[in-house]
């Protein structure tokens, strides 16, 4: 069974930065996408950042050029690198991942199959 656990979760002040990180388990295939999603309270989840099976990086407008997603050359790790956070970034953030022939609209419209249980993000004045 695929597990993904988030870190890296922390409270930091406006304009700082923090790296979060997914550990990825259970499978030896080569996921279609997996990414970054962020649920503040009293609004929906939100597509943060993915990356599709042949390496294709995707952003919300919202954190282009402030954020950054990888993986580790073994695909084990999925990381996201935060960078001049905001107060609106502050969300609990989750990690997904998908290994089905499913389209990039399916997986950041929410339907990957696997997902972490969250690391949280406050960010503060």
């Amino acid at each position: 069974q695929v597990q993904l656990v988030e870190s890296g979760g922390d409270s930091v002040q406006a304009g700082g930065s923090l790296r979060l990180s997914c550990a990825i388990s259970g499978t030896r295939l080569r996921s279609s996408y997996v990414g970054w999603f962020r649920q503040a309270p009293g609004k929906e989840r939100e597509a943060v950042a993915s990356i599709q099976w042949d390496g294709t990086t995707t952003y919300a407008d919202s954190v282009k050029g402030r954020f950054a997603v990888s993986q580790d050359n073994a695909k084990t790790t999925l990381y996201l690198q935060m960078n001049s956070l905001e107060l609106e970034d502050t969300a609990m953030y989750y990690c997904a991942a998908d290994y089905r022939a499913i389209t990039r609209g399916q997986f950041l419209g929410g339907e990957a199959r696997f997902w972490g249980q969250g690391t949280q993000v406050t960010v503060s004045s």
